[in-house]
């Protein structure tokens, strides 16, 4: 099936990697930074840019990924932030999930990685209470874990690296793999593919990535492209 891509909007920062489509507009997270922006999801302005709502610090770092739900941000600290900025007490050393509060910024809690490593994927389940979805790298899996207990009670295999963004669909959860270019759809018990969305160059790169509208949207961290895939 052909989708269609088109560049909407450029992102507030130099570096969005996260976003997540809500009612009040585009969160959009930057790896540089660590900020976070709720933006209008409108016709473009000056420079190309959309109206900022609101914009809070974080304590995260190296962030690669956003997700919303239970009235809170929840932001995949993808590792230390000395790549990119100078160093904070709060950085993690490996990747961390934070709760926090889109209001001010501030951390309501944080949580390990299961199994350590990094990730760049998050995605708060719409159709499963209490329940997140995490790409953790070092194992080549999604991990679905329970809040409550912050246990793991599901993983999906990847079949390819560096899974990226992730929405969780009724019958299924899309993975942005940015390496190769692909999209995919996987099936929710044992990862077998789905479907498919190629993002062949020179379209932006997929990075983060939300369901909008019955569209997707995806930014890219190397150009700050928003980037609507029309379904």
């Amino acid at each position: 099936m052909t989708r269609t891509f088109e560049t909407v909007f450029r992102a507030p920062y130099a570096a969005p990697n996260g976003l997540q489509a809500t009612e009040e507009g585009l969160w959009i997270v930057d790896q540089f930074t660590d900020r976070v922006a709720l933006v209008e999801i409108t016709e473009p302005h000056d420079y190309g840019a959309t109206r900022i709502v609101r914009e809070i610090p974080s304590e995260s770092s190296n962030t690669s990924g956003l997700t919303y739900g239970d009235g809170a941000l929840w932001l995949a600290a993808n590792g230390p932030g000395r790549p990119w900025r100078t160093e904070r007490p709060t950085d993690a050393e490996t990747g961390e999930i934070f709760k926090v509060d889109p209001a001010s910024g501030e951390t309501l809690a944080r949580y390990p990685l299961p199994g350590g490593g990094g990730t760049h994927g998050i995605e708060y389940d719409r159709f499963d209470d209490d329940m997140l979805w995490l790409t953790t790298l070092s194992r080549d899996t999604i991990s679905k874990v329970r809040i409550s207990d912050w246990s793991v009670v599901h993983t999906i295999p990847l079949t390819h690296g560096g899974g990226h963004g992730i929405v969780r669909v009724e019958d299924g959860i899309w993975i942005v793999h940015r390496q190769d270019r692909i999209i995919l759809k996987l099936d929710l018990t044992d990862g077998g593919e789905i479907d498919r969305i190629e993002n062949p160059a020179p379209l932006p790169e997929a990075h983060g990535l939300t369901a909008h509208g019955g569209d997707f949207l995806y930014c890219d961290a190397g150009t700050g492209a928003i980037v609507k895939i029309v379904l």
